[in-house]
């Protein structure tokens, strides 16, 4: 139930949550990733129609920050680099094809975040508008691709595609997360080797976004000759 605070301002018990987040400080410092949405324009949310995607926006779709949500937007983030130099990549003009199945391992956490930055979505997705489904994002999304890297994107209206792969040894864990990480996981740590935990799990995070995001280490890519698909 709301209040009311101020002169008339509603208030509600989620207003400190809205307006303050406690996130670490080095999210602000992640490279940016920006698209142009043309379906934006076309129903008015924006004029420009551009969007700027922040690693914030992935960790809150996600529910966390871990390596796996990290590498996944640094390799959208490289795959669009890739694709359309310093043009500006345009959202729902991109395939998207994963190596696993949608059920294997991490391949869903991967697959959200790359829904997230290029509108790319499975059989669940927008439709389209008309007759000819303009602005369809459904079916973009694929999974079980023959492909030897983790993921691959393709553009829509080139063809040009990149594989890219995730290797997170080229970034690995301190030392001391071998011990604390079974008690995490027992559930038998203290508060003390909770607080650890959390800090040695987000510095590697922060080595990876920061440190390494142009890293070919630790993203690498290569050009997808294999032919286009056939979506449309």
């Amino acid at each position: 139930m709301s209040i009311m605070s101020g002169k008339g301002r509603k208030a509600g018990p989620d207003t400190a949550a809205e307006t303050h987040m406690d996130f670490p400080a080095f999210f602000d410092r992640v490279p940016v990733v920006t698209l142009h949405e043309p379906l934006a324009v076309v129903l008015g949310t924006s004029t420009s129609g551009v969007i700027v995607y922040r690693y914030a926006d992935a960790v809150k779709l996600s529910g966390h920050s871990c390596p796996t949500v990290a590498g996944a937007y640094l390799m959208i983030r490289k795959g669009l680099a890739r694709l359309y130099g310093d043009g500006l990549p345009e959202r729902g003009g991109i395939e998207i094809h994963m190596r696993d199945a949608r059920d294997e391992g991490t391949t869903g956490v991967v697959a959200a975040v790359a829904t997230l930055l290029t509108g790319a979505a499975p059989e669940t997705g927008f439709g389209g508008i008309g007759a000819n489904r303009r602005f369809a994002r459904r079916d973009l999304l694929q999974f079980d691709a023959p492909i030897d890297g983790l993921l691959a994107l393709r553009r829509r209206d080139t063809g040009k595609g990149v594989i890219l792969d995730l290797d997170m040894a080229a970034v690995p864990p301190d030392p001391a997360m071998r011990a604390l990480f079974p008690r995490i996981s027992a559930e038998t740590a203290d508060k003390d080797e909770e607080a650890r935990f959390a800090t040695l799990w987000q510095q590697r995070v922060e080595r990876m976004l920061l440190q390494h995001a142009d890293d070919p280490r630790l993203i690498r890519a290569h050009a997808w000759d294999a032919a286009p698909s056939g979506l449309s």
